[in-house]
């Protein structure tokens, strides 16, 4: 499939609620995709800023990920965000790094 296309025309991943939304049939809240992306984002930053990342939604399919010096990549879901967050940062990015830990807990 060209690029368009999976822009355009992607699946859900299987980190989104809405893709199996039986699985989450006891959700109280209201939820929309939207919703969901935008808190995931919220949460992700948390941890990405901890190693000067940052992941902001693009085009509400993808998400682009920034570096503190301007270095991008386009990213589909979190799976890919990792391996990108790593090249980004030049360094692992481990989300139960100790220290990132501590900064999380506010310590």
């Amino acid at each position: 499939m060209c690029a368009l296309c999976g822009v355009l025309g992607g699946r859900g991943h299987w980190t989104e609620s809405a893709a199996a939304p039986e699985a989450f049939a006891s959700r109280a809240e209201a939820h929309t995709r939207a919703r969901e992306r935008q808190q995931r984002t919220r949460l992700v930053n948390r941890v990405l800023g901890h190693y000067g990342l940052r992941l902001g939604d693009w085009s509400a399919g993808s998400h682009v990920l920034r570096g503190r010096t301007g270095r991008t990549a386009l990213v589909n879901n979190l799976s890919e965000m990792w391996a990108a967050a790593d090249d980004l940062a030049r360094r692992d990015c481990d989300p139960l790094d100790p220290d990132l830990l501590r900064h999380l807990a506010g310590r």
